[in-house]
């Protein structure tokens, strides 16, 4: 089981800790929301919580909480360019179904 970034979304995340000055990795979870069922949560991990699971992936640590882990196990997280927008793109080999906007999903 693990949960991945691409060399961009690893890139972004480092930045972002360095300019933040504080910061261990970054906490990935599911809640239940939106009109497909669940919703993606994305937050900067200043403490470890001894339940969660670690991974190392392009040097940064990558927390998710046990429960999360069945519907992320195989994601890898990446940061995409489109237009004038950028973001990170979770791109999940378990989902199932996906609202219109993106925000929610199903597994």
């Amino acid at each position: 089981m693990s949960v991945t970034l691409s060399e961009r979304a690893a890139d972004h995340v480092k930045d972002f800790l360095s300019k933040r000055g504080k910061g261990l990795g970054l906490k990935l979870g599911v809640r239940t929301s939106g009109c497909s069922g669940m919703a993606y949560k994305l937050e900067f991990a200043d403490a470890e919580d001894p339940e969660d699971l670690k991974f190392e992936s392009n040097g940064v640590t990558v927390y998710v909480d046990p429960k999360s882990l069945v519907y992320l196990d195989g994601t890898e997280l990446d940061f995409v360019k489109e237009g004038l927008n950028e973001g990170f793109k979770f791109n999940n080999p378990n989902v199932k179904n996906q609202c219109g906007c993106g925000e929610s999903f199903n597994v």
